[in-house]
């Protein structure tokens, strides 16, 4: 393994890192778009849910494709398990792993790893990509269901070789597609994420040839340290002091809540504590976030934060946080241990984590902090047997709303963020793929919060079922709406209805029902705050 430290090591100028930081951020893009052309769902062909990533040999991230955030501040956790628990992968080895308790986020985010070689068998690297499954199993078609514990939201894979040397484990492979209700889209899906390891795997040793595995690694390392760098010049820009917030999570789907979520954030020089103590312990109902998800959110929004600070995007990878340390107690909301229930901690419970961050920066930086936007994702999975074919069909989709507006102007409407950045699926497709029809789809007009800058609206999205069918819903800002600031009013809460001919039913965040053909699911998002007093 070539040492970055080493006295030997190739010294990488300014120029000649900029030109490797941008070759392997479009190796990681270049991958992403090789899931989405090979995928067979519309979730991760349409809706775009997958993520892509280039790690360096020892592990650290070296560039994440602008893709999901929720997956990518996770998968280092991912490649972590996979080399903890098997050791150094060989070339043709494949490492498979959707485990939220070894690194994964939940069950349907399925990763897989393997290591890049050079032609002498030195090690360059890991790739990795992973993608929200519609389906691995589990209570309710989707794989999103209301539960209490894990072993109710489907089949778990801990960190296991898919292909060794090149050769698929069959048992394995049969093994997962048993435990599916769509074994067709999922191999698939898994085909194609197989297709983008390849592409970064192609890409990264066509790079160490062209400008030598030497000079390669070294600026793999040049890359995290420069980002680390950054990170503590953002931090420094922060005075010192602790800064406090809280949130609350509006209910578990089990009559508990609301349960809140505390953070102290402790600025000392360019270093930076983010402290969860005080959070409620995990809950019976699937809101409990993994470690992975926690520290995802927290990468993510002090990325965020340090990014505006600075005024320049940090590398693709966003180096190792070394000067951010993270407190999350186990046993609790942030840092749940098996074998507690996790689906919408992922989706939901990550949305409250990057909230109550930015409340708490906001304490520090209120000219700079934006007013809180969605705080959702929306979760909708509806699956049952499509009368057109006879064939079992599994649909999830994340639903957009407000972006909460800022000091420099009003925020977007009908968007997704935060931790979500994936698209809708474009009704045609939607139609076409299930037996749905979408009746309306557009804005909230006038949810977004007032002030001196608007609140992006939400959306309203109904879809008539046209099969006897299973509806999931995992949601939340269903109550209070996203808080605005610096006097800019909250946005509007969303709401979850059934209209069931012709009558309107109000459903809860978190439900799990039964529709007949004619029903129509109705989700109406939130909107985001507004900045400012008007």
């Amino acid at each position: 393994m070539y040492d970055s430290n080493a006295d030997t090591a190739p010294r990488i100028d300014a120029v000649t890192l900029e030109v490797f930081r941008h070759l392997f951020t479009a190796l990681a893009e270049e991958m992403g778009a090789a899931l989405k052309r090979a995928s067979f769902s519309p979730n991760i062909k349409e809706r775009r849910d997958y993520s892509c990533a280039l790690f360096a040999p020892g592990g650290d991230a070296v560039s994440l494709g602008d893709h999901m955030p929720v997956h990518l501040g996770a998968m280092p956790m991912s490649v972590s398990a996979a080399l903890d628990e098997l050791g150094e992968l060989g070339p043709g080895d494949v490492v498979i792993v959707n485990d939220p308790f070894r690194g994964g986020t939940h069950l349907p985010d399925i990763t897989l790893v393997s290591a890049v070689h050079a032609d002498d068998g030195s090690l360059l690297g890991y790739v990795a990509s992973r993608a929200h499954h519609s389906d691995v199993g589990g209570s309710t078609p989707g794989s999103m269901p209301l539960a209490q514990e894990i072993f109710q939201e489907g089949l778990r894979i801990p960190p296991a070789f898919l292909y060794r040397s090149g050769s698929r484990n069959d048992d394995l492979w049969r093994t997962i597609l048993a435990n599916v209700r769509t074994p067709v889209e999922r191999a698939g899906d898994l085909d194609a994420q197989l297709a983008a390891l390849h592409t970064g795997s192609t890409r990264l040793k066509e790079i160490a040839q062209r400008r030598g595995a030497g000079a390669t690694l070294a600026a793999m390392a040049a890359l995290v340290a420069y980002a680390d760098r950054l990170v503590e010049v953002g931090i420094g820009k922060i005075a010192d002091g602790v800064y406090v917030a809280e949130d609350a999570m509006e209910s578990d789907g089990f009559g508990t809540g609301p349960i809140p979520i505390k953070v102290a954030l402790t600025v000392a020089g360019t270093s930076l504590t983010v402290d969860f103590t005080g959070t409620s312990p995990q809950v019976p109902g699937g809101i409990n976030a993994v470690a992975a998800i926690t520290s995802s959110a927290t990468r993510y929004t002090v990325r965020c934060v340090v990014e505006a600070l600075l005024g320049e995007p940090l590398p693709a990878g966003g180096g190792s946080m070394s000067s951010v340390d993270i407190v999350m107690p186990e046993g609790s909301l942030v840092n749940a241990l098996p074998p507690a229930s996790v689906a919408a901690g992922n989706v939901e419970t990550s949305q409250r984590i990057t909230d109550v961050l930015i409340q708490a920066f906001r304490r520090a930086l209120p000219d700079v902090m934006p007013a809180l936007s969605q705080g959702t994702m929306n979760n909708t999975t509806i699956g049952g047997v499509d009368p057109r074919n006879g064939e079992v069909f599994a649909y999830y989709e994340t639903v957009g709303g407000g972006m909460g507006a800022g000091p420099t102007g009003p925020g977007l409407s009908g968007v997704h963020t935060h931790m979500s950045n994936s698209l809708n699926t474009p009704i045609e497709a939607l139609e076409h793929a299930y037996p749905f029809r979408v009746v309306r789809y557009g804005l909230r007009r006038g949810s977004g919060g007032g002030g001196r800058h608007q609140g992006g609206d939400g959306l309203q999205r109904d879809v008539e079922v046209l099969a006897h069918a299973r509806v999931a819903l995992l949601c939340e800002r269903r109550e209070a709406g996203p808080a605005g600031a610096r006097g800019g009013e909250p946005g509007q809460p969303g709401e979850n209805v059934l209209v069931r001919r012709g009558v309107e039913e109000r459903l809860p965040s978190k439900a799990t029902f039964t529709v007949e053909p004619g029903d129509v699911v109705s989700i109406r998002s939130p909107g985001g705050g507004g900045w400012g007093a008007s």
